[in-house]
């Protein structure tokens, strides 16, 4: 980069598409984002690039790379073009007008949509690159002719005829949520009609009669070259160029017709072979990254087409955001080019491609692993991978922080409220619990086994919990479908162990996710994918169900979906009683299991929502909970509750609960029963109804969340909100809230708000496995009384507004 040249910001596409989604309402992001069917094409023409590895040349004499081209002897500044999609006005008011001025400052053309929000003449006065016309073909002839006309009178310089939509694809995320185009969104160059159902309309207006004809009958009423788009076939290749196509586009439509398909670029080369360079040939579909424009030239494509990130661009910043997306993908490309040894694009052959690496069965890199130091030292390299994982980093860096700053009001920690323990009450409840196995008739000697030994690996206590279990939440289960744990967290280990097979099983998340179910994923080698929760709902299921499709489309098994339904950590959402019932249906019909954490409800104020486990009548739940928050945080006890059947090759039969007691007697053999005793002897002290026995500390908790927000709102009001660009959600329980802010909330963040203000909060990016919360901080207001919480929000707005000033807008 030179002196005069302005900084660009260091945010990827995969930033846009993430922060694109925050802004969309989730129906139009479904319209983008979207595929057809299960969306396994979708997933394929990303995945395939993944899977494509380049060669670089090195030596090459080659200079400053040049990734300008030409297409049908008009300039390209690089071998990319924006690919035609409808209704840019989706994402942004100005529409198709920013997308065309962006890209033309780039130097890169623009492929108009039939369905563009904005007519062609105004599109084509602004203009500084090539125009093309993506067409479809109507029962009406008239309406293609007049489009035709039209464009080409405005100086557009080519047709591009999708072929492979003689109705749009069943888009199941756009029948969910009965799609349709918002008032005011309609398209600019087509006669008035009914567009508001894209669906409908096409199935009425498109021709399903199409055949090669077609192709002639467009060179008749035009002089503009034709191109064939949507072509996946080598023998329709050829069946273009006998038509008299001028040029061939390999795409499926974004994944949005026919589900099952080849990926794009997967099906390019053995069309490259065939048409021999008699054409031009262009890829659209999964193109997100500089090294894939590269792979799909080596493949054959003489450039590319990218769709979504354009859009996603255009919903983040407008122009602005759709020049960042273009400018980025051309300079990765001049570094891309200049790395693998290439001076032009035409340097770019099937040679850059590296073949694909052989398979060893049985040997897994042993002779790669770089040796150990001889001082005695470790490599870090050769341990698990999740060792370098930044999660697993997040406590310690907090802890870090706190003792750094003793003085610092601290919102980070997620703990009880200290007041409501008594030393004094550990030796009552100790007693109780001896005096209950005495009233059962067991003889000293038995009690003494029971306090001093290993026990059973599934737990002394199963019973009282399940007792309790039933009195406090309604939930009837048998004693032998629980197993006690070592707190909460061990439940969550044990659970996944037992249920993912390999790493083809996936487990999905609601997100921003508490860091312990996503650790202990990432430790055992799970994948994880997140679904951010809804505003509304606080999960949605139609998201549930398209992240299994997606899942499924990527080769993986979504076995279970692990979800805070109460007042969650980290950002205090509640999943409401509709959703949890849509939710269990949803379960049952995709063969899904629920991972239900639901720790605070117990000492949360107001009406209660049943728990998912209450509802559960298909034993799709499994319960995995904790006394840490309305017991003895100390203690370490958690239970999972596992009453599925487990049938074996030869028939036998055994619950899931049996299956995670061998887990658990592989990692910790028992827990504690010092711990169990005194734990159990408080459900007896309260009859099983913790939550009763936690009005206290359930109040005290709402009077905190109380003060905080008022606190929020006195430091806040309206007209600072806006200017500070601060907001936050309001809870109804639990020990977390989330406060949105301009500027980046990370470690750096922090470490000032520590230093120079003391306060302490937590980074939400820490609990989005996926990428994502860079704005937004988690505030805990358990553990403070009221003049804390007021001291430290008076302190945090200091802090932001600070933070705010030192942030460009």
């Amino acid at each position: 980069m030179t002196g005069t040249e302005p900084e660009r910001p260091l945010r990827t596409l995969a930033d846009d598409e993430r922060l694109a989604r925050a802004r969309l309402a989730p129906d139009v992001w479904d319209w983008i984002a979207g595929g057809a069917g299960e969306e396994r094409t979708l997933a394929a023409n990303t995945e395939a690039f993944d899977h494509l590895r380049l060669l670089p040349r090195v030596l090459t004499g080659a200079q400053a790379p040049h990734p300008a081209t030409k297409v049908f002897g008009t300039p390209w500044s690089a071998p990319v073009g924006v690919a035609p999609m409808a209704y840019h006005t989706l994402a942004d008011p100005a529409g198709e007008l920013a997308t065309v001025r962006a890209a033309g400052d780039v130097g890169l053309p623009v492929v108009v949509s039939t369905f563009a929000g904005r007519t062609f003449e105004e599109l084509a006065a602004e203009a500084r690159a090539p125009l093309w016309l993506q067409t479809y073909c109507f029962r009406d002839r008239s309406v293609t002719r007049d489009l035709v006309a039209r464009a080409e009178a405005a100086g557009f310089e080519a047709l591009m005829l999708t072929a492979d939509a003689p109705r749009l694809g069943r888009r199941l995320r756009d029948l969910r949520n009965g799609f349709r185009l918002p008032p005011g969104i309609v398209p600019a160059n087509l006669p008035e009609a009914d567009y508001s159902s894209p669906g409908a309309h096409a199935a009425t207006e498109f021709d399903p009669a199409l055949d090669w004809t077609v192709v002639d009958w467009l060179r008749s009423i035009t002089r503009l070259p034709v191109l064939v788009k949507g072509l996946l076939a080598p023998g329709d290749a050829l069946r273009a160029l006998d038509a008299g196509a001028d040029g061939i586009v390999v795409s499926n439509h974004g994944g949005r017709q026919l589900d099952g398909v080849p990926a794009a670029i997967e099906a390019l080369p053995p069309i490259a072979d065939a048409v021999a360079g008699r054409c031009a040939l262009l890829l659209d579909g999964g193109v997100r990254r500089a090294t894939d424009v590269l792979a799909a030239l080596a493949s054959g494509a003489d450039a590319v087409l990218i769709g979504r990130p354009v859009l996603y661009g255009l919903a983040v910043d407008g122009e602005a955001g759709v020049r960042h997306v273009l400018r980025t993908l051309c300079d990765d490309l001049r570094d891309a080019l200049a790395l693998a040894g290439a001076a032009t694009v035409a340097d770019v052959d099937a040679d850059l491609l590296a073949p694909p690496p052989p398979r060893r069965p049985g040997v897994r890199g042993a002779d790669t692993l770089p040796p150990s130091p001889p001082d005695g030292r470790m490599r870090k390299e050769n341990l698990h991978a999740s060792l370098a994982d930044p999660v697993l980093d997040t406590m310690t860096f907090l802890n870090e922080i706190t003792a750094r700053y003793p003085d610092a009001v601290s919102f980070a920690p997620g703990r009880p409220f200290e007041g409501f323990f008594s030393v004094e009450d550990v030796h009552g409840h100790l007693d109780r619990y001896l005096d209950h196995l005495s009233g059962q008739g067991r003889t000293p000697e038995e009690i003494r086994t029971f306090l001093y030994q290993y026990g059973a690996a599934a737990g002394q206590i199963r019973d009282i919990v399940a007792d309790s279990l039933r009195a406090d939440e309604g939930i009837g289960v048998a004693p032998d479908a629980v197993v006690v744990t070592a707190g909460c967290q061990e439940a969550m280990l044990i659970t996944l162990r037992a249920l993912f097979r390999d790493r083809d099983d996936a487990l999905l998340v609601s997100t921003p996710a508490y860091v312990g179910i996503t650790g202990a994923a990432r430790l055992l080698d799970i994948p994880v994918t997140g679904i951010e929760e809804d505003p509304d709902t606080g999960l949605s299921c139609a998201a549930v169900e398209a992240a299994v499709h997606a899942e499924r489309a990527r080769g993986r098994r979504p076995r279970a979906l692990y979800v805070v339904p109460d007042h969650s950590n980290p950002s205090g959402k509640t999943i409401d009683a509709p959703t949890r019932r849509e939710l269990l249906a949803l379960a049952q019909r995709l063969d899904l299991l629920i991972l239900e954490d639901s720790p605070y409800r117990g000492v949360s104020p107001g009406e209660r929502v049943p728990t998912l486990k209450a509802l559960d009548r298909d034993r799709r739940v499994v319960l995995l909970g904790s006394y840490a928050k309305t017991a003895f945080p100390g203690a370490r006890v958690g239970f999972a509750v596992a009453d599925q059947t487990v049938v074996a090759a030869d028939g036998t039969t055994t619950l899931l609960a049996d299956e995670l007691a061998k887990v658990k007697s592989m990692v910790t053999v028992n827990t504690s029963t010092l711990s169990q005793a005194v734990v159990a002897g408080m459900l007896l002290a309260a009859d099983g109804e913790l939550s009763k026995a936690n009005a206290p500390a359930a109040r005290h908790y709402g009077d905190a969340l109380r003060t905080l927000l008022s606190s929020l709102e006195e430091h806040f009001p309206a007209a600072r909100r806006s200017a500070h660009r601060v907001h936050w959600n309001a809870p109804t329980g639990g020990f977390f809230l989330a406060v949105h802010v301009p500027f980046t909330a990370d470690e750096q963040a922090l470490a000032r708000s520590a230093q120079d203000f003391g306060v302490i909060w937590t980074p939400m990016a820490y609990f989005h496995p996926d990428g994502g919360g860079e704005h937004t901080m988690r505030l805990s207001f358990s553990l403070l009384a009221p003049d804390d919480i007021r001291a430290g929000v008076g302190r945090l707005a200091a802090f932001i507004a600070a933070e705010t000033a030192r942030t460009p807008a």
